[in-house]
């Protein structure tokens, strides 16, 4: 039984609040999800921005990199 009360209360709460309340709830919560993930992407792509680099001159160093011919 005490299991289902804060199901219970939960669900009660949440019928107190108009629509738009519970909307706007979801919708900052969407956001805050969206603009994490979002960051999460950005140093992602920051690192392997980074990592090529080092690649790309370890590779030039190695290879002798590409000389301009007149």
């Amino acid at each position: 039984m005490p299991k289902l009360v804060k199901p219970i209360a939960t669900m009660l709460v949440l019928l107190q609040l108009s629509g738009c309340a519970v909307l706007a709830v979801a919708d900052v919560a969407a956001s805050a999800v969206v603009g994490t993930a979002g960051l999460a992407v950005d140093a992602t792509i920051g690192a392997a921005k980074i990592g090529g680099k080092v690649i790309g001159k370890t590779a030039d160093v190695i290879l002798g990199g590409d000389e301009k011919k007149d």
